[in-house]
């Protein structure tokens, strides 16, 4: 039972995490959520397979250091 307690408590917390970064942040978007605007996950260059978009066509371009 202690374990099942502890566990509801990590999982709400994670959830109030969230929300509270949604609610901070502008109009609740999060910036660069497209795996093809990471340079490190693809050096292809392929198309997001969520949105479909190219990388050089993504709003919130990563950049390389």
């Amino acid at each position: 039972m202690k374990i099942l307690l502890v566990t509801i408590a990590l999982l709400l917390l994670a959830v109030a995490g969230i929300a509270i970064k949604i609610w901070a942040k502008k109009d609740g978007k999060f910036a660069g959520t497209c795996a093809s605007q990471n340079p490190h996950l693809n050096k292809e260059g392929e198309a997001c397979g969520y949105c479909g978009k190219m990388p050089e066509n993504c709003e919130n371009q990563a950049s390389v250091s």
